[in-house]
């Protein structure tokens, strides 16, 4: 099986969602389809056909949870030996030289990429061009909106 990298805090919070999923959807969703046929031909009964679809979806997350769990690497950038340089997980303060704007970003797996919340994925193209890269350099990448700069203000192991 092949290992997907991830933070300690995207694989902690795949944890707890699966464990969620688990413990409180799993067991109210089978109370709801008992709860639905007891009310008698389910043939014809929106409540019951509405709970088995729920339950599939449900079923289906775990399902899926569980495989990334299981091939989950768990990074921690402290560890790593990183002399400095841009890694996996590591907290980069970026200064966008197209716009002006200081930008923070974090490198973390795909399962846990978030632009919103400055958490990139390890395969979006800033962060292929800025891995392995030191404080000051200035890096190009190419985005779909063109060529953009970035210069390393600083990196942070968290």
């Amino acid at each position: 099986m092949k290992k997907t990298p991830i933070t300690a805090a995207g694989a902690e919070k795949l944890k707890l969602e699966l464990q969620r999923l688990k413990t409180v959807e799993r067991p109210r969703i089978i109370q709801a389809i008992a709860e639905a046929r007891s009310h008698g031909d389910i043939s014809e009964n929106a409540e019951y056909h509405a709970a088995k679809e729920q339950q599939g979806f449900v079923e289906g997350r775990i399902a899926e949870l569980e495989m990334r769990v299981a091939s989950a690497q768990i990074i921690d950038p402290q560890a790593v030996n990183a002399n400095g340089r841009v890694v996996f997980g590591a907290t980069l303060s970026l200064m966008d030289e197209h716009g002006g704007k200081e930008v923070t970003y974090q490198i973390v797996g795909d399962y846990e990429a978030d632009i919103g919340a400055g958490k990139i994925s390890i395969s979006s193209p800033i962060a292929r061009a800025l891995i392995g890269k030191e404080q000051g350099d200035v890096v190009e990448v190419q985005v779909p909106g063109g060529v953009r700069s970035y210069e390393i203000l600083e990196i942070r192991y968290v």
